[in-house]
């Protein structure tokens, strides 16, 4: 055979260069070479009259065989165009399908949903659950205060005087090494028995509060021992509320000691590694015991600070910054002889987790040098805090300043910037041992309504950067009922397992005075907490009346999601919230931002938008247009919003008073009827309280099956409205079979089976053999091919899913197959409706040679076109399928088929993974068009140990000398090398370069982390299109066209001769990133509102408590120990302490 000739240039093209449309006129395809042409990309049609196509494709001396020209390519289109259609007419059904649903109208009624009023309605039922929980919340801090006011501090208390219930004691007595063993304090511990609550998916004991202590906090010391007494009390209350609600679940009271009190009673749920849970420094606690902050963090990085020291440092401002959360504001900023950010943020920045973990990565490479210059810091901090024109919380206003020490007490700067109102908090933090005057520092705190810290080693850190929150909350309590406001959190993952919730918070105040004539306590004894299920949430929204794709969502005042079907977490840390916002849960426009800015507003609203959607698995992209409708959730920080497709206005629902046609259709449910009928999946839905669920949907089936057998679909235990629209849809199904597919043979057209999938719940696969090769969820509104094909008009195809590092399909025994399914759409009484999608399943290898025949010259079935040596032809996808490429790509960018053989296992791959070059042409010719976006959601597997970029934090490393001189062992180096050692043992992490593990195993636990995704979809351009892909002398023809009715290109391409026009690949597959740039993202923050509360002010409170310091002074015992512990390598047991607030007593 002869083909026009064509040979490799001598150079390498731009790889970015755009593919460039057919030469001009008067210009000739030569066998050699052909002349590039100018201008943007434009049809065929409107650059050559007709006549002068021809001798431009055959030139004058070249080969038998020609590049097909345009009109005879949309021939070979119009052809697959009629082939697919008339299958679909057959098999399909659609037509059939509608005629039954009409003779069966008696069976259903026509139901409409109304956006305002289920909007309405849902939000009214979510703000009377939330009510409930707000009553009993109260009821908790009334009585927490009364019994706190009430009780008796007692010095000589005494860890046998107190029984209660340590949760974490199963877990230290299967621990031999556990220092309360060794103690041997567990005679005041009792020890209960524990039933399983499905509710709380746990084990609890009904009748008992459960204590926890964190680890870092001695039980015995008086403080916890009077703060378990009078917390007691709190038992039956929590009991009470429980009787009145008996949907509650977790009780919990967050001490401001640290200790946590919760009801019902449950074993702790003990890490693999060491516990750090401590209650302060959960988001619910942090929200509930202080106002929104603003707050700018100064590290002195002067070279006086040693390696050491600036470790401690580095570490208390992460441990700060983890106080905070997503309604505070955020800048740090080293200093010496000048004062500059750490990192990119030159302001305050929102306080979430992926600004706080840039913060946290820029600290670790803060370098001590130069001397300390305190004025350039607290004039750095100042002029941040005085910025009005960036986003920030506008409530409490502070500087942390960390340092070892200095003279300078910068009077000047608080004269000019501070006083005499005092609106900026000033606290200080010594860090590390050293025997500077620690005066000046305490003046400046003292002076400026602060607090005076004192961080000697790693074991101060975590008390001392939490505290501060007590000094913040002192406003809080002057201000009475006032401040006595329930607030609800972020949604979060509970500690104990109960999954994600969201947590009411009411801050408890100290109502005792210090002495008779006395001013009001300041002290907050800590929050009241209690759990609401998002799951619980969720109940009360429609979910299957909606239809596949409509929804209901609500955001918070930080555009924040609190429900929506994309929050989806693989991985979750209870330490952190789950802040997913608004934006990234779905594609970013600008309506949806115009829609966001209202609900937080607290707004109603509706709008109908055209708006961009991700499929469910992720690969394609549809335009649609949704209904958005959406009101406030009263006496909350949330808005509810309700989604719907204009196809969702209506649906059906089922009417089967007829109990023999209940009995007749359910016999179709039966395996028994497979056989004749074909198969049937169901739906895994919850259609009766006792039906047993199952990820198998043959045994979910069978357990469905011997349930109805024992109750009727009108059974006050099952959901009427599920199981009665599953049986019509049994019956209208089998229906279908019976006048279509029963007497159709599928093998005449190559297909591998025909199904429906029905809104009700039903999937019937036909014949029953193809079930076994059925791998579509049996949920129809969690099957990407369903919900797709509700949105698409025409035919939606879908190949088989490969991944690019998996080995190529293994077409064996024809049972690979390409899913082709259209929507049934309803019009029944001028009201329009989606009820089902019907489709069927293409066999690969017989469709791929059929490909081949339907885009060829042959004019009967069996004579393939031949061409003489002296006339001229057109190339054909079936004769000359060595010289031209012919495939069909999806809207995706996938292949569906090709007419190379070689290419057959690679359906389903992304297009640039078979043809690079073709595919980049395609797309640089705006028949593609790219959208990116993150997965904030995504779990990935931990880097090993040699890919953390980040070597283990060190200690001080004494030397020879060291150990041979006296005086060193009674220093201060020596004693904090001890303490070093001893909270080394206690915080494993501290000496690690994940800190982040301390909760698990890092070898298995996978991470979250931050996923790009990209996906192709059709872009603007519709026409029939032929251009050149430029490659000097290596270029290619291509034509490609748009398969009506479907979601198909249509291409044609020369097959390239040479690798010399490699061009860059376009990637598709999801990849690893840090996300978009945090820098840029913080100069365009997205619009969020603050709590409406603040209390950062009170006149009356007294600042006369602002820390006077207390260090750890070794004894001789310790340094003994220590002597014995260097000398025999034996470390010893630590002796935690609480490091009580000086005013903490009860």
């Amino acid at each position: 055979m002869a083909v026009r000739a064509r040979t490799c240039g001598a150079s390498r093209p731009d790889p970015a260069r755009k593919a460039l449309p057919w030469p001009s006129r008067g210009s000739r395809l030569g066998p050699g070479a052909r002349r590039r042409a100018a201008g943007p990309p434009r049809p065929l049609a409107l650059l050559l009259p007709p006549l002068l196509l021809l001798p431009l494709l055959a030139a004058p001396g070249a080969s038998a065989y020609s590049f097909p020209q345009q009109h005879t390519m949309q021939h070979w289109a119009r052809r697959l165009e009629q082939e697919i259609d008339g299958v679909m007419r057959i098999f399909g059904g659609v037509q059939q399908l509608r005629e039954i649903y009409k003779d069966n109208r008696n069976l259903f009624e026509v139901q409409e949903n109304e956006p305002q009023k289920l909007v309405e309605k849902v939000a009214g039922d979510i703000e009377s659950l939330l009510d409930r929980k707000v009553q009993a919340l109260k009821r908790l801090a009334d009585a927490a205060e009364n019994f706190q006011k009430a009780h008796r501090w007692q010095d000589n208390i005494k860890e046998e005087d107190i029984v209660y219930y340590d949760a974490k004691a199963d877990a230290e007595l299967d621990d031999p090494e556990s220092e309360d063993v060794e103690r041997g304090s567990k005679a005041s511990t009792l020890r209960l028995d524990f039933v399983e609550d499905s509710n709380f998916k746990n084990k609890v004991n009904y009748s008992y509060t459960a204590v926890q202590i964190p680890t870092d906090i001695y039980k015995g010391s008086t403080v916890i021992l009077n703060e378990l007494n009078w917390t007691e009390a709190l038992e039956n209350v929590f009991m009470e509320n429980r009787r009145q609600d008996p949907t509650l679940l977790w009780q919990v009271f967050g001490s401001a000691t640290g200790v946590t009190r919760y009801y019902p009673a449950t074993p702790w749920r003990a890490p693999k590694k060491i516990d750090l849970y401590d209650v302060r420094r959960r988001p619910w606690y942090i929200q509930g015991a202080s106002s929104p902050k603003d707050m700018v963090i100064i590290v002195d990085v002067s070279g006086s600070v040693s390696g050491l020291t600036l470790k401690l440092m580095k570490t208390s401002v992460c441990e700060m910054l983890d106080t905070l959360s997503d309604d505070d504001y955020v800048n740090v900023a080293s200093f010496n002889e000048k004062a500059q950010p750490v990192s990119c943020f030159t302001h305050l920045v929102q306080a979430n987790v992926r600004n706080k973990k840039v913060f946290k990565e820029a600290v670790q490479g803060m370098v001590a040098k130069g001397t300390t210059g305190y004025k350039a810091g607290f004039e750095y901090a100042f002029d941040q805090l005085q910025n009005s024109n960036i986003t920030r919380a506008n409530c409490n206003k502070m500087i942390m300043m960390f340092t070892d020490g200095g003279e300078d007490r910068v009077q000047d700067v608080f004269e000019k910037y501070n006083w005499p109102n005092r609106t900026v908090r000033v606290f200080t933090f010594s860090v590390g041992q050293h025997n500077y005057d620690v005066t000046p520092l305490q003046w400046m705190a003292c002076t400026n309504k602060g607090y005076y810290f004192e961080i000697p080693s790693i074991g101060a850190i975590r008390i001392n950067t939490q505290e501060y929150l007590d000094v913040l909350g002192r406003p809080m309590v002057l201000a009475g009922k006032e401040a006595k406001q329930v607030q609800w959190t972020n949604v979060y993952e509970d500690a104990l397992g109960l999954g994600m919730v969201v947590t009411g918070t009411l801050p408890v105040f100290n109502l005792t005075q210090d002495g008779p004539g006395e001013k009001k306590n300041q002290l907050i004894l800590g929050v009241m907490g209690i759990d609401v299920a998002l799951n619980d949430i969720k109940r009360l929204t429609p979910n299957y009346t909606l239809g596949a794709n409509g929804y209901v969502f609500a955001i918070d005042l930080n555009g924040y999601v609190l429900l929506h079907p994309n929050l989806k977490p693989q991985t979750t840390n209870f330490r952190e919230p789950v802040t997913l916002d608004f934006l990234d849960a779905e594609l970013e426009d600008e309506n949806k931002e115009e829609i966001r800015r209202s609900m937080i507003d607290g707004n109603k609203g509706h709008k109908q938008i055209r708006t961009l959607v991700k499929s469910l698995d992720e690969r394609y992209i549809d335009e649609v247009t949704r209904n958005y409708t959406w009101v406030p959730i009263r006496s909350t920080n949330y808005s509810l919003g309700l989604v719907l497709p204009p196809y969702s206005t209506f649906y059906l629902q089922a009417n089967l008073s007829d109990q023999i046609l209940q009995v007749k259709y359910f016999e179709f449910l039966l395996p028994s009827s497979f056989e004749s009928e074909g198969h049937v999946f169901i739906a895994p839905r919850e259609y009766c309280k006792d039906l047993n669920a199952s990820d198998n949907n043959t045994e979910f089936l069978k357990n469905f099956i011997e349930l109805m057998e024992k109750v009727t679909p009108d059974s006050k235990q099952c959901n009427n409205f599920l199981l009665h629209n599953l049986i019509l849809d049994t019956g209208i199904t089998q229906q279908l079979v019976e006048r279509v597919w029963r007497d159709q043979d599928l093998n005449t057209y190559s297909l591998l089976a025909v199904f429906a999938t029905t809104d009700g719940g039903i999937t019937r696969v036909f014949p029953n053999k193809a079930a076994e090769d059925w791998t579509e969820n049996p949920e129809p509104f969690n099957a990407s091919f369903y919900r797709r094909s509700l949105d698409n008009h025409g035919y939606v195809f879908k190949p088989p899913q490969q991944d690019a590092l998996l080995r190529p399909l293994e077409l064996e025994n024809d049972t690979v197959g390409i899913l082709v399914s259209t929507a049934v759409e309803l019009s029944l009484g001028g009201r329009t409706l989606r009820p089902a999608v019907v489709g069927v399943k293409l066999d690969l290898e017989a469709w791929a040679e059929k490909f081949k025949v339907l885009a060829s010259n042959r004019t009967h079935q069996d004579q393939p076109q031949k061409c003489g040596p002296n006339s001229h032809c057109e190339m054909d996808c079936e004769v000359n399928n060595e010289d031209l490429l012919c495939v069909l790509i999806d809207d995706g960018g996938f292949l569906v088929l090709s007419n190379q053989n070689h290419q057959w296992d690679q359906v389903g791959r992304f297009f640039s993974e078979v043809d690079a070059n073709l595919m980049l042409a395609l797309y640089n010719n705006s028949f593609y068009t790219r959208k990116e976006s993150y997965d904030y959601q995504a779990a990935c597997a931990p880097l090993p140990p040699g890919n953390l970029g980040a070597a283990p934090r060190g200690i001080f490393v004494p030397t020879i000398a060291d150990f041979l001189n006296l005086a060193w062992w009674t220093s201060a180096a020596a004693w904090s090398l001890f303490q070093q050692l001893l909270y080394g043992l206690i915080y494993h992490s501290w000496f690690q370069a994940d800190p982040a593990e301390a909760e698990g195993n890092p070898e298995v636990r996978e991470s979250s982390c931050v996923m790009k995704q990209t996906q192709y979809y059709f872009g603007s351009l519709n026409a029939s299109y032929n251009a050149i892909i430029d490659c000097g002398n290596c270029s290619r023809l291509f034509h490609a066209q748009r398969l009506i009715n479907t979601n198909l290109l249509f291409v044609v391409a020369e097959k390239p001769l040479c690798s010399q026009c490699e061009a860059g690949r376009l990637l598709q597959k999801e990849t690893h990133s840090d996300g978009p740039e945090q820098c840029e993202l913080v100069q365009r923050p997205r619009y969020r509102r603050g709590p409406h509360i603040c209390f950062d002010y009170n006149a009356t409170e007294d600042t006369s408590d602002c820390g006077r310091g207390a260090s750890f002074p070794p004894s001789l015992g310790v340094l003994v120990s220590l002597q014995l512990l260097l000398l025999l390598g034996l470390p010893p047991r630590p002796q935690p302490q609480v490091h009580a607030h000086p005013s903490r007593r009860l």
